[in-house]
């Protein structure tokens, strides 16, 4: 199956906002994966390093660099969410409202690497990962 990749026109449903700590290099720019609370636990015990994570009720919610869906194509159940300024602001001193921060980085990036995200999520998802090499 040819894996071309369009993004999708329709605006992306963004997540509550995901406040990212200050200081961190953010010039890939950030775009979401989100996965169920119950996969969320054990990506995060199998990734050798992890980024930013969030959780709510609904979703886990991994922070990684723009453009990490062209090529791939992430399983039923994963969540792709195009980054937007609106909800990856600087983390103000007053406690979010919306998703909490459950895990954060080991240095001064924000991301999970999103290849062994892939991998991971496609194994739990009992899925072939799949990609393309032309975007």
């Amino acid at each position: 199956m040819d894996l071309q990749h369009t993004r999708d026109p329709r605006p992306s449903t963004a997540p509550a906002p995901l406040p990212l700590p200050a200081g961190l290099r953010t010039g890939l720019g950030h775009d979401a994966v989100g996965t169920s609370p119950d996969h969320g636990e054990r990506i995060l015990a199998r990734l050798p390093r992890a980024g930013c994570v969030f959780a709510d009720r609904g979703r886990w919610w991994w922070i990684v660099p723009s453009g990490s869906d062209i090529g791939v194509a992430w399983p039923h159940g994963a969540l792709y969410v195009s980054g937007d300024p609106s909800w990856t602001r600087t983390r103000a001193q007053t406690p979010p409202s919306g998703p909490r921060m459950v895990h954060g980085p080991d240095g001064d990036s924000p991301y999970t690497a999103p290849i062994p995200l892939y991998f991971l999520v496609c194994r739990l998802a009992g899925v072939t990962p799949r990609w393309s090499l032309t975007p």
